[in-house]
């Protein structure tokens, strides 16, 4: 079964995402493929220095993510240049590491993508996995891990699907406002309703 592991910012996704880890399956993490596809050789980063000069690159040749971000930040039509050579290098990657796991003969796959429903990428798996948080600590989380102040985490927040209509998307639900133990129990029951076996 490949599974879509996916949230909003400071929902808690990541914790969910290390539990399965520590089960013992196999996951696939889009923000780990993101930085994979732009290594130093790699064509997708050719083509972002090609497109957006070389003072998007650090001196030993990485992406200089900082600059990129400034670049885009306020530019959506270069936002949108961005994403047109990110998401389809993305998707790649994804699908070859899903393929490469299933000719190992892994029974479940975890997809664990953040952007699952804005990228529309449901096709990509069976089941879907929804880790959600109420807004009021969904606030409280960004806020206090980013160092942000309200208003800066509020856009933040915005700019993706709000968690509610996540939710109608989703097979199953986590609810993280509470412990990790919580969370845990909730897990359980899901992958044990699921028939999942700890690989």
């Amino acid at each position: 079964m490949i599974i879509g592991l996916t949230g909003s910012i400071a929902s808690g996704k990541s914790t969910v995402s290390q539990l399965l880890k520590e089960k013992g399956y196999a996951i696939i993490d889009a923000d780990i493929v993101a930085r994979l596809v732009v290594e130093p050789g790699s064509n997708t980063l050719k083509e972002i220095t090609n497109q957006f000069g070389s003072e998007v690159l650090h001196a030993d040749g990485t992406l200089n993510r900082e600059a990129l971000g400034t670049m885009i930040f306020h530019n959506p039509v270069k936002r949108k240049q961005l994403n047109e050579l990110m998401h389809p290098a993305i998707r790649n990657e994804m699908l070859k590491q899903r393929d490469e796991l299933k000719n190992l003969g892994l029974e479940t796959i975890i997809m664990d993508i953040p952007l699952l429903f804005e990228s529309r990428l449901q096709h990509f798996v069976e089941k879907i996995l929804v880790v959600s948080v109420s807004e009021e600590i969904q606030l409280e989380r960004l806020i206090k891990r980013n160092s942000l102040s309200k208003e800066e985490a509020e856009i933040r927040i915005k700019s993706q699907l709000p968690v509610s209509e996540k939710e109608k998307g989703a097979d199953a639900v986590i609810y993280n406002n509470g412990s990790i133990e919580e969370s845990k129990i909730q897990l359980e029951r899901i992958l044990k309703e699921w028939k999942l076996k700890p690989q």
